[in-house]
């Protein structure tokens, strides 16, 4: 059964686009792009057992990335791959850091480090300053120019399932089996072999790498890229989608960025109706996200998709 589904889920991604409209389409992308950045942090929190409220800067980095070269004319493909790559390294070396924190202290670090890169870009005038960086040019693959929201659709949602075979493979192999030990006890994965502080920091730049690739995806998606792009709400959403729809699952990580994508579209629609106050979105969007979360942990603590799991075995 879990195969059908599988076969279906791919062949509905592939259908979908067809179907869709252009705000529809952007939507569609939108989900891709969380998706990437959530099975990231799932494994993270899940596997790994590590806190980060500053994911959104990875993506960020992976977007500027991409943003730049492709403005000074590097290979739009070129742009694409270093994202990835930036996004890792840059990760790594905030890591060997920031990791030696646990618990709400590495939160806050994290956090720490999404709100130094904004001020940075913000003031950087190679970044585009407050401004942003404008002009950045269309996808391409040699002559081949991206022109619709259709082709970005499918760019999105491939990249999606290269993500996703990496984490299954991971997950599935022996340092997938030290992650899950280190997240029960550190002490007792220690004992046993593993190497914490290694496969810690590896999960860290790999969860980057990521947000970097779906970054990159977004400069070329949306052709201008801002630090008002990246704030601090949208790594606290990434987390309510990683909590929603299951910690360490990867498949709970698609489900809760679909979900919460969704959810944002109407909290936006319903923040900027006449007579809303301009802030309103913002306002909703943390009342509706502490309350979700609230309502998970009450009700469906591990999230959607080990709840459907367990009641597929009973």
């Amino acid at each position: 059964m879990r195969s059908a589904l599988l076969v279906l889920a791919g062949v509905g991604t592939l259908v979908l686009p067809v179907f869709l409209d252009g705000e529809q389409l952007g939507i569609y992308v939108l989900a891709g792009l969380a998706a990437m950045v959530t099975v990231g942090l799932s494994l993270l929190m899940g596997q790994a057992g590590q806190i980060s409220l500053g994911q959104a800067s990875f993506y960020a980095i992976g977007a500027y990335t991409a943003g730049l070269l492709a403005v000074h004319d590097t290979p739009p493909v070129l742009g694409l791959v270093a994202a990835p790559v930036v996004a890792g390294a840059f990760a790594t070396v905030v890591g060997v850091g920031v990791l030696r924190l646990r618990g709400h202290y590495l939160a806050f670090a994290t956090l720490a480090t999404q709100l130094i890169l904004l001020s940075v870009l913000s003031q950087s005038a190679w970044a585009g300053g407050a401004i942003g960086l404008q002009g950045i040019p269309r996808f391409s693959i040699g002559s081949y120019e991206f022109e619709d929201d259709v082709q970005y659709a499918y760019l999105t949602w491939a990249a999606l399932a290269l993500v996703l075979l990496v984490a299954h493979n991971l997950v599935r192999s022996r340092p997938g089996r030290g992650l899950r030990a280190l997240a029960t006890s550190e002490v007792a994965a220690a004992a046993s072999g593993v190497p914490v502080g290694r496969y810690r920091l590896a999960v860290f730049a790999l969860s980057a790498a990521f947000a970097g690739l779906a970054g990159g995806i977004y400069a070329y998606y949306l052709g201008y890229l801002g630090p008002g792009s990246f704030p601090v709400l949208l790594s606290v959403e990434y987390v309510v989608m990683a909590v929603v729809g299951g910690l360490g699952t990867i498949a709970g990580g698609v489900v809760g960025a679909v979900a919460i994508t969704l959810l944002v579209q109407v909290l936006n629609d319903v923040g900027t109706r006449p007579g809303m106050p301009s802030s309103a979105p913002t306002v909703l969007a943390y009342g509706v996200y502490g309350l979700l979360l609230v309502l998970v942990v009450l009700f469906l603590p591990r999230g959607i998709v080990p709840a459907l799991r367990r009641r597929e075995r009973s």
